[in-house]
């Protein structure tokens, strides 16, 4: 069955349709468009009407090029940047009302509960033992542990992101006192709560680790993290996108979430292989099973 996700986040507006055969999902079609709530918030974090206009208008697009891809369901969901707006219930009025169909907010629990289904079932095999299945955002970090078979066993969102992290940072490129800011940050935001259990195998999802499997391969260790960090601080925003072939609204923000999964993988003690598939693929194939 071919289904969609449209998943509002704290920076971009995504597009998946996918066609689910026999529990394998394959992409028909994948949209990005930067939106950017994060950088549009007011000073109480409210969520002004022309971005909530904005990103209505963004999934008005994606809805008729999920029609054009013959999806026979669709779903469109929203996450922290939303979901921490104090105005969060008329913002999702208003992109319901806008775009014509309902959007869902998710909480954070579900939010890693469905990135661990879209990442556990997009691995090329299933791993045995227990696998934590990390997704930073950009205004939350989900972190989700248990088996294959048996789905979550244990999950959490710390409210800690890209976004909001680089929201801090004064420099471009971030300065060592930045980047220590940051860090001291982020591994305060994870440390908080209780600690996760332990898992055999790591999987990180979401827009960061999207973009580092050309900078530093599909591992994140203290090594590579490190190295794709220096890379990422060596000029300019402007001038590393051009320098690595990313896009400029997403090097903004990847020291920052570099420093994200470095603060996780040190939570978990063990380094994290790049996934592919995270909140939309999870969607989409309970869309395409009925769930």
């Amino acid at each position: 069955m071919r289904c969609a996700c449209i998943d509002i986040g704290s920076n971009t507006t995504r597009l998946l349709v996918a066609e689910v055969v026999n529990g394998r999902l394959h992409a028909v079609v994948q949209q990005r468009s930067f939106t950017r709530i994060s950088r549009a918030l007011e000073p109480d974090g409210a969520i002004p009407a022309a971005t909530v206009a904005a990103v209505a208008g963004v999934v008005r697009d994606q809805l008729e090029v999920a029609a054009a891809a013959r999806a026979a369901h669709v779903k469109v969901v929203a996450t922290a940047a939303i979901r921490r707006a104090p105005n969060r219930d008329a913002v999702i009025a208003g992109l319901s009302d806008r775009a014509g169909v309902p959007v869902l907010l998710v909480p954070g629990v579900e939010e890693a509960r469905l990135a661990f289904l879209g990442a556990t079932r997009t691995l090329d095999a299933p791993p045995a033992g227990t696998i934590a299945v990390v997704d930073v955002g950009g205004m939350s970090t989900e972190v989700a542990i248990g088996t294959y078979a048996a789905g979550v066993a244990w999950a959490r969102s710390y409210p800690i992101g890209s976004a909001g992290l680089a929201a801090g940072c004064a420099g471009d490129p971030p300065s060592p006192a930045d980047i220590a800011a940051m860090r001291a940050a982020a591994q305060a935001a994870l440390a908080d709560g209780e600690p996760p259990p332990g898992a055999d195998h790591a999987v990180a999802v979401g827009g960061s680790a999207a973009s580092l499997p050309t900078l530093v391969g599909p591992v994140l260790d203290e090594a590579a993290l490190q190295r794709a960090l220096a890379k990422l601080t060596a000029g300019s925003a402007e001038h590393v996108a051009r320098l690595h072939d990313l896009a400029p609204e997403r090097t903004q923000l990847l020291p920052a979430g570099i420093l994200v999964l470095g603060a996780v993988a040190e939570r978990l003690g063990r380094p994290l292989r790049i996934g592919r598939g995270g909140l939309r693929e999870g969607v989409v194939l309970e869309l395409a099973t009925g769930r």
